[in-house]
């Protein structure tokens, strides 16, 4: 029986690292003393899927013709999906490492980060992995992650890692655990969901908590039409003018299951399509196992 749309996306990360471990000599891949137990859980889905090329006109003058981009599906109402948020992980072990790991990564000390990091770095995009095995795992983590950007954002990157608390467990593959943890839904009734609007897995997110509010027009004074529930939301971002610059904004523009169109602070939605850094832990303690994302 072929898998949902969503299904598939929540499987490519079990694929992608178990592929990569299995590649590791024997003894780094039987469990050792500390590891912890599996469990169940959503992973990064790759985005949307690539949709049919549209058809072009002759070329005219010795000029190739332009592919059309995908325009989004009108917005419609949609069947609610509940979701339930990961929750932290209990362990105080790993509330203890990520306190170190925020402590590092504010001081910018890349020599105490190169030692969180464990053997068999690697670094997992819809490819496969994409870590270079000739290098080190600060140089291949550093890679991923852009850390010698100008702006800090590669630090800013790992302070955010540091302040998530939650885990889950990489599917058939004890020991690897993944941050941030997604959210639990089904995902046969989404997938029909997003057959019947029209729209792809990439295109839902859902609210960091109930009662986001939902703005008419992307400023927070605007009036509010309706307030979200945990469930899933589609996205709806805003096209802009041909030739005219995207504008950073605050708000993104969602669709609400009763079908109206309304605009989010953009802090309070969540993504389906998020990177995740990975960690084993054995008998020394956690180490950073890898990354997965930014393909």
């Amino acid at each position: 029986m072929p898998y949902s749309g969503f299904t598939i996306l929540s499987s490519l990360l079990s694929v992608f690292i178990t592929a990569a471990l299995a590649a590791l000599p024997a003894q780094a891949q039987t469990p050792r003393p500390g590891q912890l137990a599996p469990g169940p859980g959503q992973i990064t889905p790759p985005g949307p899927r690539a949709q049919p090329p549209q058809a072009q006109p002759p070329v005219q003058g010795g000029q190739a013709p332009q592919q059309q981009a995908r325009q989004p599906a009108p917005p419609k109402a949609y069947k609610p999906i509940a979701v339930t948020l990961a929750q932290p992980y209990n362990d105080p072990s790993f509330t203890a490492f990520r306190k170190q790991l925020g402590d590092i990564a504010n001081r910018k000390d890349r020599a105490a980060l190169a030692q969180l990091i464990g053997s068999n770095f690697f670094w997992m995009g819809e490819k496969g992995d994409k870590a270079d095995k000739k290098k080190s795992g600060i140089d291949n983590l550093a890679a991923a992650i852009d850390l010698d950007a100008k702006d800090g954002s590669g630090w800013q990157a790992l302070i955010a890692a540091a302040n998530e608390a939650t885990l889950e467990a990489v599917p058939e593959r004890k020991g690897i655990m993944c941050s941030p943890a997604g959210p639990k839904f089904d995902e046969m009734a989404a997938d029909q969901v997003a057959k019947d609007t029209g729209t792809d897995p990439g295109d839902w997110g859902y609210p960091s908590k109930a009662g986001v509010e939902v703005h008419a027009a992307a400023q927070a004074s605007a009036p509010v039409i309706e307030k979200l529930g945990q469930n899933l939301v589609r996205i709806m971002p805003e096209q802009p003018a041909a030739g005219a610059p995207e504008q950073e904004s605050p708000f993104i523009r969602v669709v609400t299951p009763s079908g109206k169109v309304g605009f989010v602070l953009e802090e309070f939605i969540s993504s389906l399509d998020s990177d995740q850094l990975c960690y084993i832990k054995d008998a020394a303690g956690w180490k950073i196992a890898g990354y997965a994302g930014n393909d």
